[in-house]
């Protein structure tokens, strides 16, 4: 059993962010689902990431690294979308991470400080999701897989839409979802 601390996309904690959480819980590990945006859900990406903006990107990272406190040091760091950004601050500085699992989104590394040698990573996405595969993030996820820093694992989904993983939401995909759950918890079983 692993330990998995898993951030929300930009539309806050839904019912399909917890969906997913209990699909990885029923892999056997324990996942926690920090609410960043303190019960605010929107309906749309622009809408929550105007409150995130509105919020300021350092109080949802700070968020972010106190939804860590407290939890083991062996753990496994997830984000859906803006939630990537929490997730990977909290692999590359907090001490005794086992791994990161990014999804529909990719920040360089080096925005954050850096990568810590060796710690393996996954980088999950639709192939023309216009936030994902157009904005730079799946350039930076293959520049980042190709360098050697660390094992990471880089998967694309057929597909155009964003928060394909979100069984609430029109754009929800099943199989990729299928796929991506089954990746993430070999990933976790292997790391954890």
């Amino acid at each position: 059993m692993t330990e998995i601390l898993l951030f929300h996309h930009a539309l806050g904690l839904t019912d399909g962010v917890r969906a997913f959480a209990d699909r990885l819980r029923a892999g056997g590990h324990t996942v926690h689902t920090p609410d960043l945006f303190e019960g605010r859900v929107f309906d749309s990406v622009e809408e929550g990431v105007a409150h995130a903006q509105g919020l300021g990107f350092a109080t949802v990272l700070e968020r972010g690294r106190e939804a860590a406190t407290g939890l083991p040091e062996a753990l496994v760091t997830a984000g859906f979308s803006l939630g990537v950004l929490p997730a990977q601050l909290v692999a590359q500085t907090r001490p005794g991470v086992r791994g990161a699992v990014l999804m529909e989104s990719f920040v360089p590394p080096a925005e954050l400080g850096t990568w810590p040698e060796g710690l393996p990573a996954q980088v999950h996405g639709m192939d023309a999701d216009p936030f994902f595969a157009d904005e730079g993030d799946l350039d930076a996820a293959r520049d980042f897989a190709g360098s050697g820093v660390a094992e990471v694992e880089l998967f694309t989904y057929s597909g155009d839409v964003h928060l394909f993983a979100d069984n609430g939401l029109a754009t929800y995909d099943e199989d990729a979802t299928d796929l991506l759950v089954e990746r993430v918890l070999a990933f976790v079983a292997r790391v954890g």
